[in-house]
């Protein structure tokens, strides 16, 4: 089987980094469960010119390192992997994250991982020489039995897929989110998805 996994906020801990990169930078206090929206301008109530800079300080590369695994995430996907299935990691981040994205993925024990950078979110505003590796059009080419996504944003990327099973990992900001239809199935976590696919 093929699986399609987001990076952010379904390996490593992003979101909860970001609460604290707001509360350093502009005083922001928002507790991670009350991160209510994806979209994190709105979620710490911030101007174009802060969320700008947030963007830029949670793309440093030492922030980019410093990301928490979510727990399991590499356990579970090496699993996978052992028993011969493929994984591609699917991330918005821009491409020139590329050699920190790598070296994460690496450092916890997910050499084996492919990954790619596809423009989800229209975020290269914030670095002027921002690119992705992965276009739509070649995306749309690419066929996954799994998705592990926390983004409602991305659900819109699974529409050609009609017998994706698409797995939401919880986070604050898709709790109260409709999910389109029945392919979609709330996750509470990697030890959830293992028993969910592997046992």
């Amino acid at each position: 089987m093929r699986f399609y996994v987001d990076f952010d906020d379904c390996l490593c801990e992003t979101a909860k980094s970001f609460t604290e990169i707001a509360k350093r930078l502009f005083g922001k206090e928002v507790p991670y469960e009350d991160v209510r929206f994806f979209n994190l301008q709105k979620a710490f109530d911030l101007t174009d010119d802060e969320y700008t800079e947030l963007m830029v300080e949670g793309h440093k590369s030492e922030i980019l390192l410093s990301y928490e695994e979510t727990p399991g995430a590499s356990r579970v996907l090496n699993k996978l992997i052992d028993n011969g299935h493929e994984v591609f990691i699917i991330t918005g981040r821009p491409y020139n994250t590329y050699e920190q994205s790598r070296k994460w993925l690496d450092e916890h024990g997910l050499d084996r991982v492919k990954l790619f950078f596809l423009n989800k979110y229209g975020r290269d505003f914030f670095i002027s020489d921002s690119s992705y590796n992965l276009e739509l059009e070649d995306f749309y080419k690419m066929t996954f039995d799994y998705a592990i996504e926390d983004s409602p944003m991305a659900f819109k990327y699974f529409n050609h897929l009609p017998d994706l099973k698409i797995m939401v990992f919880d986070r604050p900001w898709n709790r109260e989110c409709e999910f389109p239809n029945e392919q979609y199935k709330r996750c509470i976590g990697w030890d959830w998805i293992e028993k969910e696919i592997i046992c």
